[in-house]
C-alpha cells in the first residue's frame, strides 16, 4: 500500500510533509484497541498554518485546500506512529473543524477536501464516518483541523 499511495501523491502533485509535533501537552496519536487515534491536525502550506474564517476572509476553495492539507498531515501522523503506512486498514472516522462564521453552511463541501484525498489515497478503505461543524476559532486562528481514528493491521 505504501507504494500506491506514495504514486498516488506524486500523481496529485502532493507532497507527504514530516509530521508535525505537538503544540500543547498532548502526544500526536495513541494506538489503542486495533485504532490509531490522531489528534488535531492543522493546515500547513509553505512551512505556515493556513488561517482565517470561511465565510468572512476566506472563500470555499481555500478551505477545501486547507482540509487537503489537514489529510496529508494525518496520513504524515499514520506514518509516524505506525513505521509506515502498510499497517492502515481503513480509515474509520474523521472529524473536521471548520473556522466559520455563523451564516456558512458550506462544512460538508470544505471537508470533502480531505475525505476526497483518503479515498485517492486508500481506495475504498479511505471512505469514513465524517463529522464536519463550524466552530468559531481554532488554535492559531487555523482555517481548519481534523482528526481521525484509523483501524490498523495487526
Amino acid at each position: 500500500m505504501t507504494d500506491r499511495i506514495a504514486t498516488k501523491l506524486a500523481e496529485l502533485g502532493l507532497v507527504l510533509p514530516e509530521a508535525a509535533a505537538p503544540i500543547a501537552s498532548y502526544v500526536p496519536a495513541v494506538e489503542a484497541g486495533g485504532l490509531l487515534h490522531i489528534s488535531g491536525q492543522l493546515p500547513f502550506k509553505d512551512g505556515a498554518v493556513m488561517t482565517g474564517r470561511l465565510g468572512e476572509n476566506q472563500d470555499l476553495a481555500y478551505g477545501q485546500e486547507a482540509a487537503q492539507r489537514c489529510a496529508l498531515m494525518l496520513v504524515a501522523q499514520m506514518k509516524q506512529a505506525l513505521g509506515g503506512l502498510h499497517r492502515v486498514e481503513r480509515i474509520v472516522k474523521l472529524g473536521v473543524f471548520i473556522n466559520s462564521t455563523g451564516d456558512f453552511t458550506d462544512q460538508p463541501k470544505v471537508a470533502n477536501g480531505a475525505s476526497d484525498l483518503m479515498v485517492a489515497l486508500f481506495g475504498e478503505a479511505g471512505k469514513h464516518a465524517r463529522a464536519a461543524v463550524g466552530v468559531p476559532a481554532l488554535p492559531l486562528n487555523a482555517a481548519v483541523e481534523i482528526d481521525a481514528i484509523v483501524k490498523i493491521a495487526e
